[in-house]
């Protein structure tokens, strides 16, 4: 008889942890699905790994980055 699958909401960092809470043995085959319907801009994830590709790994340092531009530009807007 077929179990009803269970889902997990986690980041990629933590997965393995509470994999290993709920008594998921390390060797266990699991699937694993990663939503990016969170996305708000297109072309945000391609942008994401070439930005974590240069060392810049969170979305607050990805917003700092912006805001940091941001400001560089606007004091040569009209």
């Amino acid at each position: 008889m077929r179990t009803q699958p269970e889902f997990i909401e986690s980041t990629a960092g933590q997965i393995a942890a509470e994999l290993l809470r709920r008594g998921v043995p390390p060797e266990q085959r699991v699937m694993i699905t990663i939503d990016h319907d969170h996305e708000l801009i297109p072309g945000r994830l391609a942008s994401r790994i070439r930005v974590m590709a240069a060392g810049i790994t969170t979305d607050d340092d990805i917003d700092r980055l912006i805001e940091e531009a941001r400001e560089d530009v606007q004091p040569h807007l009209k």
